[in-house]
């Protein structure tokens, strides 16, 4: 969060793990209303995704994958917003006592590709390690990767902005279904 203050980069810190946030039912109500039919956190959020120039989800690892209320939220977050994503920067971190790491970044970043949004990344995968509350703090390795992801993160927000106001965004196709 530092290295994104130091930038000027505002952020909001929204813990969403031990909140009630039912999954999808694939209704397609979003598609008639613009929102999702279960009223609760996920609608704000959306709110404040489609004015944010990029998005970091992060998630403790809970056996070999992310924790199932974020992925409730996001699976409903990602399907019913209608906004264009487009060239919004997206960075998943998570942390794990050991295993599980990768298989957590992978499942999270799906939400990005899905959505045409670039990923941060850093030095390594964006995992830090650590099972008691304290203990990722100990982990140099995981700092590092960390600050390194908010600097790239930062990088490509700045300048896909610049992009945007020289190029505009990439054309896009119409959407064939097969």
């Amino acid at each position: 969060e530092q290295v994104f203050k130091d930038n000027g980069i505002e952020t909001e810190i929204i813990l969403v793990g031990n909140k009630d946030i039912r999954g999808c039912i694939a209704c397609g109500s979003c598609y008639e209303k613009g929102k999702c039919v279960f009223n609760d956190m996920v609608n704000e959020l959306a709110l404040k995704f489609e004015e944010a120039d990029g998005l970091v989800v992060a998630s403790p690892v809970y056996y070999a994958s992310a924790n199932a209320t974020l992925i409730a939220c996001l699976d409903r977050l990602f399907y019913s917003s209608r906004f264009d994503k487009t060239m919004k920067v997206g960075a998943s971190v998570v942390c794990a006592r050991r295993g599980g790491c990768s298989a957590t970044f992978d499942e999270l970043n799906k939400y990005f590709t899905i959505s045409d949004m670039p990923i941060a990344s850093g030095q390594y995968w964006n995992c830090i390690h650590g099972r008691k509350v304290g203990e990722a703090a100990l982990d140099e390795e995981g700092k590092q990767t960390m600050r390194g992801v908010a600097r790239n993160m930062v990088f490509l927000m700045k300048s896909i902005a610049l992009g945007k106001e020289a190029f505009g965004l990439p054309e896009k196709e119409k959407k064939v279904y097969t």
